[in-house]
Formats: C-alpha cells, structure tokens, sequence
C-alpha cells in the first residue's frame, strides 16, 4: 500500500443518518449499490445524543480502540462516557493514476507502534471539522454569530443568552453543512480527554467473553477446516491418501495446498493438505487419518548447530560494509584501550494467545474474509494475488486480535483460508492449534553480533564497530537485491551513529531455509541486547559507574538525523532522561547487599525511549530470581496513561519471558519445539514482586510506544545478572 492520496475536497464529507443524525467521514465508493457514493463514517452523532466513533486500527491488546477515538472525543467536545466505538472495515481505493492502491483515507495497519502517530492530525481534525459543523448549525438556529458560541460536554451554548443544546438535536441541521477543510485545533493545555487515564473502552466485553475475537467469530453456513501443513521447511506433498480421512464423521472435503517455491515470496507459508468439516474437532480428527507423503525439501539437513557455526565462520571473515564513517582502521589501530565481545540471539517464535484462524467465503467474483490482521491490506493483497480477485471486490472485516507481536503482519492464514473456501465451494473458518502456530511462523531472526569499541587515552570513544551475522527477515522480498538484506538487521542511524566519528557496520547474510519475519520490536531486540550489554561490559572494564558512563556517551540533548523507522530524528538527550528516571526510581547506586545485583540498560526504538532498572537476587546465572523492575518510557504526549503503562508492563514482562527461555531450535529442517512444554513462556512464579513504570512528562508530540519495551529488558536483565554473580551472560536465552 501506498500512503493516503487525499485530495482537500474528498478529505471530510457528511451526511444524514438513517435516523435523521450526523455522519461525518470519507466517501465510499460501494460496488454492491451500483456505483452509488455513500459514506464511510468516523463520527456518528444520532438524533438521541448516541455518538459512535470509528476504529480505524487493529487492536491486539495495545489500546487503540479506546486511544484513537480519544482523539476524535476530545475534539468533538464530548463526555467520553457517552461514547461507543466501531471497528471500520478496510477501506482501500485505486490511485487517481489507476496504477494501484491506497487508503481511501487513513491506514488501518497495527505495525511499528505507528497507530497514534500515523492517525494524530486526520483523527484530531475529523473531530473539529464535526465540532464546528455542530457550532454553525446551532448558531444558524439562533440567528447568532458562531464566534458566539462553544462547544462542551455534547452540545453548543451561546454564553450570551445562555442558551445551550444538544448535539443530537442540531445532527440534522448540521448534517447539511459543508465539513471545514481546515478545522481549528484545540491548544494541548485545553485537553481534557488527550492525556487522561481512561479504562479500555471495552474492557467489560474483554473479560467477560463477549468480545469478538477472529476465534470467536461466525458466519451463517460456514464448515470448518484444519490443514496438516509439510514440517520441513520449502517441504512438498508428494502423495496423499484421503481414504481414512474421508471416512471420518462430519469430513466434507479434502484440499490440497501448494507452497511457494524456495526463495520465492510467501503467499501462504508451506504446502500442505486441508481438510474441512462440519466441525473444528472433526477436521482434526479427519487430519490426524491422513496418509501423507512429504518430499522433505533442500533444508532437511540444517540444525541451530549448523547455522551457529555458519555464524561464527562468516565472523571469521569479511562482510558487507554497509556504513563507514571516518576511518575505522586507523582509529582502532590507534586505540589506547580496545574491547571485543559476541552476543548470540536465537530465532524466536511469536507465540500469541490466540492461534491463527480466519473466516473467508469466496463467491464468484467476491471475496469475504473475516479475521484478527495486523494488516488486513495484506489480506486483500495476498488473496488478490492468489486467486485473482479484483481488490475492491474483496472485503476484509477485522475483529479484536488475542496478540499480534509481528505475526499478523503477514495474512498467509487468510490467503490459506480463501483457497480453501473456493476449492470447497462454501464459507469456511480456518483454525490453527497451537502447534500448528509454533511450528509454521515467521521467526524473529537469529544472529551472532560481535562488537569492538576503541578509546583513547583520555577514555573518548573514538571508534566503534558492529558486525552481524543472521539470517534475514527480507530473503525472499520480492525484487530485493541481497545487498540489501542487511537493512531490516541493522539500523544504520543507531547508537553510535555520530556520537563517534569512526563507526563501522558490516553485515554478512547467511543461508537458512527458517521463515523469518517481524517480531515485536523487530531487530532492536536483538541489537539493543548486545549495543547494552557491551556498554555495561565497557564500563566495568574501565572501572566506571555503567549508567555514569553511557550518560557521557550520549552527551548533551541535541537532535540527530534518523533515517530509519521511527525518524527523522533522534535525541539522545531524551534517551539519557529516561535513564536516569529509571535509575532514581529504581535506587540506581545504593547498596543491595551479597547475591543480589542492579542492572540498568535503555533504547530508542520507533521514536520512543525506554529504559529499565532490574534488580535481581542470585546464586548463579542459573538460579536466580528477578525481584523489581523499574521502568520509564518518553513517549511525547501520553495520549492514554493506561495503556502507556500496561505496555510499559506488558513490554517488561515479554522481553523478561524472552530472555529466560525463549528460543526456537531447527532440527533437520524443521522447528524442534511444538508447543508451551517446549517453548516455556514466563510464568507466575518468574515475574518480579515488584514492578513500577514513569511516563516522562514531555513536550514532544506522541510517538510509539508498543515496542520500545521490549529491547531495554533483556540487557538490564543480564546486566544485573553480571553484577550479583561476576558472569557475563552474552547468549539467550539466559536458563538452559
């Protein structure tokens, strides 16, 4: 998808609606009332004052159905507890040009913490143009000038004459005006909903039940399917018996799937055999009587032993240099202190909540698809491509999602899901078991970093390299040059990036047949583990405090170009700030007694900066406890404290999981782990007694903030660890 192509005349719209209210939104071009142009609302004002906002984002668990209406509320000038909201469908349209898609009027993806930045001027202005348009109806009613009237609490007073009514009861008048293009915005210290602490918006449905999560959701005649996908990576269906599995009460049909090629792109994740039923236990059951023949593909041979030693071997050589400022050689050459160490990160599964699962009905020329998407453009996209389906006539209704972390970016299950309804001739729901999600991911990268840092006699770091072997995410990115691979593992624009004047990266891009993809936080996971762990190695090496010491790296608060995600620039002012809020609040540098261990580490990741202080009590590195994590996040304008902490909270406890005992092992081409037993997530007993998280208060607008506590945990974690024990941990995860 293309950004949003708007012009000034199609950006706001209104109209009635059906009961006699106001709608205000974007114009919709629907096929399915012949061509006529109706509405495809973000604000719904009804005549008995019921005022419905529209969701435009996915939510899976980040708050964005209550945050982003937030924004609309606030300007509209409504009492957020008369407030409903509504997810809204995808709405794409051709390009003026005709040469492909855009949004028709906001993106609808949940990627890259970018749901409040990406929606933080259009929502805003949707709700003064509607706040507006309410002002002018009133005071037309009056015979008075609208500069003689405000807006509050759901309806328009005239101070003068103090009179005052309800929006409900103006809707229909202001349902005829003309939406202003340039709608005037509130001032940041008039807000009284932007920055407030406000509870989930439906909260209540989440816990008991009643939400509709992809799992939850049906449509009337839908069978049901399951699919016994090829366990070996680029693996193959030679042979199938369907006999037995035919023979299985409730079986309906069997499908066969074809995977993509080996290094072509994904359309749907492996090959693989479907069966579809009158119920999900049946289509088990009929998969489970499955006869099949795999061809075990070009990989059947690589394990995590094998990839490591490609690792270590490429670090042995030369790589690919991908960013050479000054002249590294000769200022390494010329160090008066030098330290190298290697970190090692292992491939990571997502592993939310709720499995994959999705809902389609193809029907001649159409398409309905039904289901929890990070990116239901991707949907529309992915069945496009498979079965021809023109875009627009491919609806993509998205319901709340049990975790997404980076594994709905990509829609393969959807894609799956239509192939197997328009095979079967009828609506079908998909479902994977949790086997089915571990085993068939899109896999965080592995890797094996070694860092070298040089100083001068004076203790200035005057030379800094980062080389990294890994398998990376983009391999099989459709025209995308292997020079390039490097691009979605390193950041060019990190830390250090012009806060030494010789920095070197070099990447070197090893072979290995794993899917790879997007996991929450992407690559800052695993770099902010070894750039954090080797600073606090640096600075006991040196004899310096380690939070003193990075301070000095940052230096003073300035703003540095950016050019990665998260840009255009960064400042590491902002990031020395949380760090030493979290080290305050967390008792950086008081005592702790024997056995017990402070770490401290922070990160800017996808324009936010986090940092924690973790403090642990051990026996060894393998047998401890964490007992308080302390964290802080300047995240610009917290739009919603709540959830600011609870991803503050959420983002602590997953790194902490991750780094415990995460890691998914390749034997003989296929993933070793199948479910919980073996991929051991955090549990109750694990978590810290104590936890506490700041939000800073900042002056800068809002930036992300679903992401930038992941990368911090792991090193703050494993830096505590160094401290209480004298071991220096650099492989995850950290218990064996």
């Amino acid at each position: 998808m293309t950004g949003p192509v708007i012009s000034r005349r199609e950006f706001l719209q209104a109209s009635a609606t059906a009961a006699g209210g106001l709608m205000i939104g974007f114009p919709l071009l629907d096929a399915r009332a012949n061509g006529a142009t109706q509405l495809d609302f973000c604000i719904r004002i009804e005549p008995d004052d019921r005022i419905v906002i529209a969701c435009p984002n996915p939510d899976m668990g980040q708050g964005v159905r209550t945050s982003l209406p937030m924004l609309v509320a606030e300007e509209l000038e409504v009492d957020w507890d008369r407030v409903s909201v509504e997810q809204m469908p995808l709405a794409i349209k051709k390009n003026p040009d005709g040469d492909g898609y855009t949004w028709k009027h906001v993106p609808q993806g949940a990627g890259g913490s970018t749901s409040i930045t990406g929606h933080w001027d259009r929502l805003r202005q949707t709700g003064a143009a509607a706040r507006q348009m309410l002002i002018e109806a009133a005071a037309g009613s009056w015979n008075v000038a609208p500069e003689s009237c405000v807006a509050g609490a759901g309806a328009v007073h005239h101070t003068e004459s103090g009179r005052s009514v309800r929006y409900g009861q103006i809707a229909a008048r202001a349902a005829k005006l003309s939406p202003p293009q340039d709608p005037v915005l509130k001032s940041r210290e008039d807000y009284r909903i932007i920055g407030t602490p406000r509870r989930t918006i439906d909260a209540a449905e989440i816990v008991t039940g009643t939400a509709v999560y992809g799992i939850d959701a049906e449509i009337p005649g839908m069978a049901h399917a399951v699919i016994a996908r090829c366990p070996w990576f680029d693996g193959k269906v030679v042979k199938v018996d369907e006999r037995a599995a035919r023979a299985v009460p409730g079986v309906i049909d069997i499908v066969r799937l074809d995977g993509p090629e080996p290094g072509q792109p994904y359309t749907i994740l492996a090959a693989g055999v479907a069966v579809v039923a009158d119920s999900t236990w049946a289509a088990i059951k009929g998969r489970e009587a499955l006869e099949i023949e795999w061809d075990k593909g070009p990989w059947q041979h690589e394990t995590t032993a094998t990839l490591e030693k490609q690792m270590r071997d490429a670090l042995d050589g030369s790589g690919q240099i991908v960013r050479d400022d000054g002249d590294f050689p000769a200022a390494m050459g010329a160090a008066a202190m030098r330290h190298t160490a290697r970190y090692h990160s292992p491939y990571l599964s997502h592993a939310p909540l709720e499995p994959g699962n999705c809902i389609a009905h193809v029907a001649g020329d159409r398409c309905r698809v039904i289901g929890p998407m990070q990116m239901p453009s991707g949907a529309s996209r992915g069945i496009n491509a498979a079965l021809g389906i023109d875009r627009l006539n491919i609806e993509v209704e998205i319901t709340r999602l049990g975790g997404g972390f980076g594994r709905r970016l990509t829609t393969d299950y959807a894609v799956e899901a239509a192939l197997i309804s328009k095979a079967a001739g009828r609506a079908i729901q998909l479902q994977w078991t949790r086997e089915d999600d571990m085993q068939h991911d899109f896999f965080r990268p592995t890797g094996l970093h070694e860092l070298s840092a040089g100083f001068d006699a004076g203790g200035n770091l005057i030379a800094w390299t980062h080389r990294l072997a890994s398998a990376s995410k983009y391999y099989r990115r459709p025209n995308l040059p292997e020079t390039d691979y490097w691009k979605s593992e390193l950041y060019a624009d990190d830390f250090p990036a012009q806060l030494t004047p010789n920095l070197r990266l070099e990447y070197f891009s090893l072979k290995s047949g794993a899917p790879r993809g997007s996991w929450r936080a992407p690559a800052h996971t695993a770099n902010a583990f070894a750039v954090q762990s080797f600073i606090d190695e640096i600075a006991h090496a040196r004899g310096e405090d380690p939070l003193a010491f990075q301070l000095r790296l940052l230096g003073d608060s300035r703003e540095i170009d950016y050019s990665n995600h998260g840009g255009p620039k960064w400042n590491p002012g902002r990031l020395a700030g949380v760090l030493n809020l979290a080290a305050t609040k967390g008792n950086w540098g008081k005592p702790v007694g024997a056995g017990r261990g402070r770490g401290i580490a922070g990160h800017f990741t996808f324009g936010g900066y986090a940092a924690f202080v973790v403090e642990v009590e051990a026996v060894s590195t393998q047998d401890f406890s964490v007992t308080s994590i302390v964290g802080a996040i300047d995240c610009g304008l917290a739009v919603n404290p709540n959830h600011v902490i609870a991803q503050m909270e959420g983002g602590a406890l997953d790194g902490l999981s991750t780094a415990l005992r995460l890691a998914i092992n390749v034997d003989g081409g296929r993933v070793a782990q199948g479910n919980c037993d073996s991929y051991r997530l955090a549990r109750i007993g694990d978590t810290p007694r104590h936890m506490e998280m700041h939000i800073v208060d900042s002056p800068y607008p809002p930036c992300g903030v679903g992401e930038p506590p992941i990368p911090p945990l792991a090193p703050a974690l494993t830096n505590a660890l160094f401290a209480a024990t004298g071991t220096r941990i650099r492989r995850l995860p950290i218990l064996s």
